[in-house]
């Protein structure tokens, strides 16, 4: 038996108990490209603190043997999750970018924090 979205098998509807919250809202998708300069938002989130997101990113922090840097990204390889990303420059966790020292994997969500952070990828 096949029934349909917001309705019950007897054919009556389900009623919202309550409208949604501010918090459980769903905000405005983030897309982090790859730009010449660095471009920072920050929007109020639950209990009146903040957070920072990316909106274009410059700049990735490398981590390497227990080392950190700052490098420039330089081209957007690939990314894994989905291969049009890579085409249009967007950085998401697990996307593989190109910098001066090489491949770098990003290990965090640029859409939750403020900046890029990577590790190296060890070529075979």
């Amino acid at each position: 038996m096949v029934t349909k979205k917001g309705k019950k098998i007897t054919g009556g509807k389900y009623t919202k108990q309550r409208k949604k919250k501010k918090n459980e809202l769903a905000g405005q998708k983030r897309v982090i490209k790859m730009s010449p300069e660095e471009k920072r938002k920050s929007s109020r989130v639950m209990g009146g603190n903040k957070k920072t997101y990316l909106l274009k990113a410059k700049f990735v922090n490398v981590r390497d043997n227990g080392k950190t840097e700052k490098l420039e990204i330089t081209k957007v390889a690939e990314t894994p999750s989905n291969t049009f990303l890579a085409r249009q420059n967007v950085i998401t966790k697990g996307t593989i970018i190109e910098t001066s020292k090489g491949k770098v994997r990003v290990t965090n969500r640029p859409t939750q924090e403020g900046s890029v952070n990577g590790v190296l990828v060890k070529e075979e």
